[in-house]
């Protein structure tokens, strides 16, 4: 699991009360974007790891439709 830091409270009320997170990749050259749920946070995290290149945005959405960017993978 990748060590999470908290840049304000926002952040960790979403992934303390988090629904489902979504690993999210986009290419803005041929703009496409991609966007997956999971029902864990270490699924997500998982499937950014498998892209090998650091750039699945990893976020934390709420029953509320609450969303914070968690972790880059």
């Amino acid at each position: 699991m990748t060590d999470i830091k908290f840049t304000n409270p926002h952040e960790e009320y979403c992934f303390n009360n988090a629904a489902y997170f979504t690993a999210c990749r986009g290419n803005r050259i041929q703009q496409t974007f991609k966007r997956i749920e999971f029902d864990s946070f270490n699924a997500a995290v998982n499937y950014g790891r498998q892209q090998n290149d650091g750039r699945t945005m990893i976020y934390a959405v709420t029953a509320q439709g609450r969303d914070a960017h968690i972790c880059n993978a």
